[in-house]
């Protein structure tokens, strides 16, 4: 049964200024930072979403604990991209039998609103009754660094 968490925060900031910093893997590592730390291989470090092929594993990623332990193997699928607004990820990984993260960047007037859909699907249900929390306080986290990175100036 997948399990659905949703979050979303307005940012003083500019659709594209907040686009170019959640599109690469370092934005995403600050994001995730200091619970979760995703490996990724050298040659990702300057690739932005615009630039990943889309349908096929772009690379396979550590999901590290406290950025040092390892609990997860995740094989990264991007799906669709609409450069500077949106992507969707639907990718697979040792817990879960499906991740699909969504990600919107829009204008708002105050900046820009980030939306993040995440539905995932584990392997063995009892997992997905102890990830749903998890996850949960995770994008809480993500989007409280958001706002503390891009709040009012």
């Amino acid at each position: 049964m997948p399990h659905v968490v949703e979050r979303s925060s307005v940012l003083h900031a500019d659709p594209a200024v907040v686009w170019a910093a959640v599109s690469t893997m370092a934005g995403v590592n600050r994001e995730l930072a200091p619970w979760v730390r995703m490996t990724y291989p050298d040659e990702a470090a300057g690739m932005n979403l615009e630039d990943a092929p889309l349908g096929r594993p772009v690379f396979q990623s550590w999901l590290l604990l406290l950025g040092v332990i390892p609990f997860d193997r995740h094989r990264l699928v991007l799906v669709e991209v609409e450069p500077g607004r949106r992507f969707l990820e639907r990718s697979s990984s040792w817990l879960h039998r499906t991740w699909q993260h969504e990600r919107i960047v829009e204008p708002h007037p105050e900046g820009c609103r980030v939306t993040d859909r995440i539905m995932f699907e584990p392997w063995l249900p009892l997992v997905g009754k102890l990830a749903r929390p998890v996850v949960d306080a995770l994008f809480r986290s993500r989007h409280r660094a958001l706002r503390q990175r891009y709040g009012p100036q």
